[in-house]
Order: structure tokens, then C-alpha cells, then sequence
């Protein structure tokens, strides 16, 4: 007498096992799907912030590139002692920061030209002279 095999019946989701069946499923696509949406999404949000903040440190850079040049016309072509003279003077409102929480830092005479004076910022890091200051 031969005995018969009995047959098994799967569910389809019985028969595929491993990271490849949960990909291959529905709810599995679903949830990978949503998974690289939302780290998109990440990943310009953080890049759109990086390149905001560098934009307003240009421009608090630019306004007190200004208010020191002004403060030059006024002194005789001194240079303010500190960017807290800026603000004694009624140059600016407050000490300028930029978009990381940290002061500028005033640089006088220039290291380019004795002449002239440069106003930069640490950048991100807050490393003085680093490689990602903002000038």
C-alpha cells in the first residue's frame, strides 16, 4: 500500500519568507514606501536649514560690514575696538550674532589689506579660522 502525500494549502502570506516577502507584500511596499518619503524629506529640510542660516549670516555680515564702515567715516578711518563699540555708538541695535547663537568677529586692519578691516563668522562648528566660516 502506498501512502498518500497529503497536499498543504498556504495563505499568500505563508509563502514568502524573509526581507523579500515583506517587501513583496502590500503593506510591506506601504511602509517602504513611506519609510523614504519621510527620510526626503529629512534630507532637504536639513540641507534648505544648512543653507538658510548661511544666507542670514551673509546678511547680518553684510549689515555690519556697514555699520563699521560708517562707524570709520565718523572716527577718522578707526576701526571700532570691538563690535560692542558699534552698538555704544548707535551703529546697530545689538551686538550682531550670527544665525548659530555666536558673535561675529571683527578683524582689524584686514588680513588681506592693512587698509581695511573684514567681519566674518566661525560658521557652523564655531572653530575660529575654520574651514566653514563665513565671510
Amino acid at each position: 500500500m502506498a501512502r498518500r502525500r497529503e497536499s498543504t494549502v498556504f495563505f499568500p502570506w505563508e509563502k514568502k519568507r524573509g526581507l523579500l516577502g515583506v517587501v513583496g507584500r502590500a503593506r510591506g511596499r506601504l511602509l517602504l514606501s513611506v519609510v523614504a518619503v519621510i527620510a526626503f524629506v529629512v534630507l532637504v529640510w536639513s540641507r534648505e536649514e544648512h543653507a538658510a542660516s548661511l544666507r542670514a549670516t551673509r546678511a547680518t555680515l553684510t549689515t555690519t560690514t556697514r555699520a563699521v564702515t560708517a562707524y570709520r567715516a565718523d572716527h577718522g578711518g578707526k576701526c571700532p575696538a570691538s563690535l560692542s563699540d558699534l552698538v555704544a555708538g548707535g551703529y546697530t541695535r545689538d551686538v550682531p550674532i550670527d544665525a548659530w547663537g555666536r558673535p561675529l568677529r571683527l578683524t582689524c586692519p584686514g588680513r588681506r589689506d592693512a587698509a581695511s578691516f573684514e567681519v566674518s563668522s566661525d560658521g557652523p562648528d564655531g572653530l575660529p579660522g575654520g574651514l566653514d566660516r563665513v565671510e
